[in-house]
């Protein structure tokens, strides 16, 4: 059996059938046309809350896009050693951020803690220290294990506690959707998590939205401001 992600492939049948019925007529330009309509009502369905979807390439820029916009260029972004952002994305992160930090942070089975998060965000309001800004957890991890929805509460009480951001690198979100047997819902927002990269996309939630004051985030917004989530989506 062959374990490589589906991109090492060739394409579906039915994926290029849609591709190929998509390329038919016109279509209006910065969303909207009717696939993103589409699109945006399918994701808020699957959330149980209104979203926005914003089309990207990949993974990584889904990752790179969505912590760029949680964290300033002075921030710290605090993750597993072994997250796909720490050692997999060849410096987009920090690239995108436009220099922001990363911190890796121990933990067993690829998954790192609340009382560890909380022992290591140090330096808030130090002029010569970087920032703490965010947090991003992987889910499933890159060992294959999954983070319980009270676990990631625990990190998010840790994050408000600190005000820091907290991402979920969703490239096998739907496998843990399945081995928990929960909804997308309850290990996202319900669970604390304002932003998250589905596979290749990213969610933003609208409780996050109203209080960050990164110009580079409200930019994303659409212009009438009233969606509770933004996605990217590849």
């Amino acid at each position: 059996m062959n374990f490589s992600s589906d991109n090492v492939t060739g394409v579906a049948p039915e994926i290029m059938a849609a591709i190929a019925a998509a390329n038919v007529g016109t279509a209006a330009a910065y969303g909207d046309d009717a696939t993103s309509e589409r699109l945006t009502r399918r994701f808020s369905e699957l959330f149980e809350r209104e979203v926005a979807v914003f089309p990207v390439a990949t993974g990584t820029a889904a990752n790179a896009l969505a912590l760029a916009t949680l964290t300033p260029p002075w921030g710290v972004v605090y993750g597993h050693r072994d997250a796909h952002f720490q050692v997999d994305e060849c410096g987009a992160p920090e690239l995108y951020t436009g220099g922001a930090k990363l911190r890796p942070l121990d933990g067993a089975h690829g998954k790192i803690t609340a009382a560890d998060l909380d022992a290591a965000v140090t330096g808030r309001g130090v002029v010569h220290h970087a920032q703490p800004a965010a947090v991003s957890l992987t889910q499933s991890t890159e060992a294959g294990t999954v983070y319980q929805a009270a676990e990631i509460e625990a990190i998010a009480e840790v994050c408000r506690r600190h005000k820091l951001a907290l991402h979920v690198d969703g490239s096998r979100f739907a496998n843990a959707v399945a081995a928990l047997n929960r909804s997308p819902a309850d290990l996202t927002w319900r669970a604390g998590v304002e932003a998250l990269s589905f596979g290749e996309l990213s969610v933003f939630l609208s409780s996050f939205l109203d209080s960050f004051e990164s110009l580079s985030l409200l930019s994303l917004l659409p212009p009438s401001g009233d969606a509770d989530v933004c996605v990217f989506l590849a």
